[in-house]
């Protein structure tokens, strides 16, 4: 996850930034809110789950994966509004779901505590906590990044500057952990730091990304095997309804974004349908949902009711998200609009990613 997060990283560059403007933050930021609002509603005021349950699974709602609606578009050689839209979108909503998912657990284990121990968390205690480990995060981040930065400029030996990067990946998710920040977001900075301050960047994350393959694979795998279905038959009423408030949510938000930011008629219309798909880093959090909630801590199985939800709603949005895709851009009658091969902007923030 720690490498994932490295990865993403690498999208922030900040001239390309700059280019997709304020509309495709204030969307991206109205996905996020509405996937996890309607979610953590459901979940909490509908099906009465408890309040740590309920603000870490609406968290994990956010993510979107990018792959399968980009190997649309190319096969469609889609090109118009909604087309450039999405791209940016969805290389920005990971971080914030990674944010939002820091913020959901710091809050979701002082409600815990506060449970197991009788003690009552007070309001600036539940703001401090979270707004600590994202500072922190983003500190240490900008640190271990500048510092990698110096060294890739000077290293001109692959083996050497591959066994660098591993190293910081690895100093940095110890050092997080030892200062209770988020490893993830402290990633994520590091990465976003070093694409900006040295424009050899992407050798050093292809030299990451060649050694890591194998590992990635047994991720997933172990991911996969943690979909417990005696659990899921517990949770089946619960598991469709975070699948329709998740896909709701980021319709709705994705259009009230774009209405507010008075984007075309086409975007506002059809682009919620596009960031439905749900992959790596929801599978991702999930292992670390585990890690975390220990049934000894929660005093139940929240943790496997949790993956067994979210491992359920990839399968559903990964088999069904290119379908939605294709919609979408065939509603917005961008099929075939690609006639000469020019990159959307915000296309080459995915490149890496995918």
């Amino acid at each position: 996850m720690a490498v994932i997060a490295f990865s993403i990283g690498s999208e922030f560059v900040m001239k390309s930034l700059l280019k997709v403007g304020k509309s495709i933050m204030i969307i991206t930021i109205a996905e996020v809110i509405g996937a996890i609002g309607i979610v953590f509603s459901v979940m909490y005021f509908i099906f009465d789950q408890s309040f740590a349950f309920s603000i870490v699974i609406a968290s994990m709602s956010a993510a979107t994966a990018p792959a399968a609606t980009l190997m649309v578009m190319r096969q469609y050689r889609a090109k118009g509004p909604v087309t450039s839209t999405i791209l940016p979108v969805v290389a920005l909503d990971d971080v914030f779901g990674i944010m939002a998912f820091g913020i959901a657990v710091s809050l979701a284990r002082l409600s815990i505590e506060a449970i197991n121990g009788g003690a009552v968390t007070s309001f600036w205690v539940m703001v401090w906590e979270p707004m600590k480990e994202i500072g922190g995060s983003l500190i240490l981040g900008v640190i271990l990044g500048f510092v990698l930065s110096i060294i890739s400029k000077r290293s001109s030996n692959r083996d050497m500057m591959k066994a660098i990067a591993l190293a910081f990946i690895f100093a940095s998710v110890g050092l997080s952990k030892q200062l209770h920040f988020s490893p993830l977001l402290t990633n994520i900075v590091m990465g976003t730091t070093l694409v900006n301050l040295d424009r050899h960047a992407h050798r050093t994350f292809n030299l990451v990304n060649e050694f890591i393959t194998p590992f990635f694979v047994l991720f997933f795998t172990i991911a996969g095997a943690s979909l417990e279905l005696d659990v899921l038959a517990t949770v089946g009423w619960i598991g469709i309804a975070y699948v329709l408030a998740r896909g709701i949510g980021k319709w709705l938000g994705a259009t009230f974004g774009a209405t507010v930011m008075k984007s075309p008629k086409t975007v506002r219309k059809y682009l919620g349908l596009a960031l439905l798909p749900q992959g790596g880093i929801s599978i991702g959090l999930s292992v670390l949902v585990r890690q975390i909630f220990t049934p000894e801590f929660t005093n139940n199985a929240m943790a496997a009711q949790i993956i067994t939800i979210i491992m359920a709603s990839v399968l559903v949005y990964e088999t069904s998200g290119p379908i939605f895709a294709k919609l979408s851009i065939s509603l917005a009658g961008e099929v075939n609009g690609l006639d000469s091969v020019v990159p959307a902007a915000g296309s080459e923030v995915l490149t890496n990613k995918v």
